[in-house]
């Protein structure tokens, strides 16, 4: 199969779809692999490291679209990708279809096959695909918080792990996912009081045993966030509900309960974001203020820090991208379910429920 690496045209995204190691796999199985000119750079992996292994270089993204069977990114196709994408043409990347009608539509129309990594799922509901860079997203998110809670930023002025006779700030993890456990870990790794707050008592349960003594669990429902709101100086969003939108947890008239200059981090923003109050941001314009709280909603966060992103994602996809580079995707598919849910349109179909329900669109169920 002929597999092509474009460079990420995404506002700061600077991962590529793979590393050089992952490409050097895919051509030891005889396929043929194109990268663009400098698609790898700015995630520390030169042009010369891909064609040792066995690579291709093309000058441009015109150029790699056109040449490949499959194209492996890291971030959604944007507008001037779009007419790229040709009929019957695998695209294997993150879409996050449920927060964005145009993008759908035109992959809808393009006529290519969506396989999106934030939808493939192992029979115990895990997502293999997004499980890296939720680690990535969650502990940056963190990171990222407890950087602008700094006056000279926009936030509150205060310090995460306080000092002798000054209390550290507290901060509330919505959801007790990946994200959350990686958000809440470095919170109470930097000092903070950390509540995390989820639906499921099986995962509190979980959590209670095995996160540090600085760290409780508290069960999610409108009233108990309310209660936690008034002291709490950071809030983590990590909520997702896989291929759907995530619901809104922090509503408008909730913000009046916190204090001026307190940090809401949307690490949901990908699915829509899990704050009434949130739009997408990016790296180079990240926060913005709302009703006297600040608003980080970077919808790569992992973008940030590519080198570590890029490898962490390719250890995780390379497999995947193998057996369908090997077998093709009908076949990959029929033989591995957890790969046919990455299935999110084909052929100008939509075929996954939840991203056809969000914007009323026609579900065709996939026959493999």
């Amino acid at each position: 199969m002929r597999i092509g690496i474009p460079k990420e045209i995404k506002d700061n995204e600077n991962r590529v779809g793979m590393t050089p190691a992952g490409v050097s796999e895919l051509v030891s199985h005889g396929h043929e692999v194109y990268v663009q000119h400098n698609a790898g750079e700015n995630s520390g992996f030169a042009d010369d490291m891909y064609v040792k292994a066995g690579a291709s270089i093309l000058p441009g993204i015109e150029e790699t679209y056109q040449s490949a069977d499959m194209i492996i990114k890291v971030k959604e196709p944007i507008e001037p990708e779009y007419p790229l994408v040709k009929p019957g043409q695998l695209v294997f990347t993150y879409f996050h279809f449920a927060c964005d009608r145009t993008l759908t539509e035109a992959m809808v129309k393009s006529g290519g096959v969506c396989l999106a990594y934030e939808t493939v799922q192992l029979a115990d509901g895990s997502l293999p695909l997004l499980v890296p860079m939720s680690e990535v997203a969650g502990r940056l998110g963190m990171i990222n918080g407890a950087y602008y809670l700094q006056k000279t930023k926009g936030g509150c002025g205060k310090l995460v792990c306080g000092v002798p006779g000054v209390k550290p700030v507290k901060v509330l993890v919505l959801g007790g996912g990946i994200v959350g456990q990686a958000a809440a870990r470095v919170a109470a790794g930097l000092g903070a009081t950390v509540v995390i707050a989820d639906i499921s008592l099986p995962k509190l349960r979980e959590l209670s045993l095995t996160m540090p003594a600085n760290v409780c669990t508290l069960y999610s429902n409108r009233h108990n966030i309310e209660h936690e709101l008034p002291d709490t100086d950071v809030v983590i969003g990590s909520v997702l509900v896989p291929g759907d939108k995530a619901p809104h947890l922090i509503t408008r008239d909730m913000l009046g309960l916190m204090q001026p200059g307190s940090v809401l981090v949307d690490v949901a923003i990908d699915q829509g974001g899990c704050f009434e109050t949130s739009h997408p941001t990016t790296h180079s314009d990240p926060v913005y203020m709302f009703d006297g709280m600040l608003h980080y909603a970077v919808a790569n966060i992992p973008g940030a820090v590519p080198n570590t992103s890029t490898s962490a994602l390719t250890n995780a996809t390379l497999k995947y991208a193998i057996a369908l580079a090997d077998k093709g995707w009908r076949r990959a598919c029929k033989e591995d379910p957890a790969l046919a849910l990455g299935l999110n349109i084909v052929g100008g179909k939509v075929t996954y429920k939840a991203v056809a329900d969000v914007f009323g669109m026609a579900y065709e169920p996939l026959s493999l």
